[in-house]
């Protein structure tokens, strides 16, 4: 699946031309391969939250809806159907929506050159609508997770080594405030992701040449990073903030026990 939406931009602008198709077909088997070892060796390495669904499953279901959404969406000016139609009318809604004063949409188109054509500004308005909106979906999902179904602990214990592999608890200060603090930088860099990247882009189009977003592909992948990765970061830091929520509640009532019992023995 990994590899299948890595390479869907490719296959379904196939008209809009692709420098590098060994390139991507490469990347594409890398990411898949990289997956599977992950979650099928006892030992984990590197990928974090992989016992501990539906936290990765919601970040590759956002992953792949925005890839897919946008490549429809671009589609639609080289083969229009009725599918990219009706993804085209639901993304100019949602984007016209979410492109009010100082929102990351607005900010985005603001990003591109003051003599970009109309047909650019309106398909980064409507993938950076879209994207936008996908992401959100995928973080309020995750966070209904939390309140409704408790997770991480509805199927049992939380185990730090194979869900955060790259975690040290024997190293720093107190766990629970290195997860919090944690916690806070992912969630503040998640949220002010969106409003920094296309200002740090504006700045440096001065310097240097700005991004094409008229190259179908370069924009659905551009959009998606935009998107993606800060909500990707923000699910890690809210994930993390439960970690040390619940290992906190475990102190306390460790505590309350060891109190009570030494108040039996008195």
């Amino acid at each position: 699946m990994i590899a299948a939406t890595v390479v869907a931009p490719s296959l379904l602008l196939s008209h809009a031309g692709v420098n590098a198709p060994e390139f991507i077909i490469f990347i594409a088997l890398a990411a898949a391969i990289f997956i599977f070892a992950e979650y099928y060796s006892v030992f984990p390495s590197i990928l974090e939250f992989r016992d501990a669904p539906p936290l990765n499953r919601l970040r590759f279901l956002a992953f792949s809806l925005t890839i897919i959404s946008l490549t429809l969406v671009a589609k639609h000016e080289m083969s229009p159907t009725e599918i990219t139609l009706i993804m085209s009318q639901i993304g100019a809604s949602i984007g016209h929506s979410l492109d009010f004063p100082y929102s990351p949409v607005r900010l985005l188109v603001l990003m591109l050159p003051a003599d970009a054509p109309a047909s650019l500004t309106d398909s980064v308005r409507m993938a950076a609508g879209m994207a936008y909106l996908i992401c959100l979906i995928a973080i309020i999902a995750f966070i209904l997770s939390i309140r409704v179904k408790g997770w991480p602990t509805r199927k049992g214990a939380f185990n730090v080594w194979t869900n955060l592999p790259l975690f040290d608890p024997t190293t720093g200060g107190d766990v629970v405030d290195r997860l919090y603090n944690d916690a806070r930088t992912n969630v503040i860099l998640g949220v002010l992701l969106p409003f920094i990247i296309p200002a740090v882009v504006k700045l440096a189009s001065q310097m240097i040449d700005p991004i094409s977003l008229e190259d179908p592909n370069m924009l659905v992948w551009t959009i998606c990073a935009w998107a993606f990765l800060p909500a990707s970061m923000i699910m890690r830091g809210i994930a993390l903030a439960r970690i040390a929520a619940l290992i906190e509640d475990k102190r306390r009532r460790a505590y309350a026990v060891a109190e009570a019992e030494g108040v039996q023995t008195a």
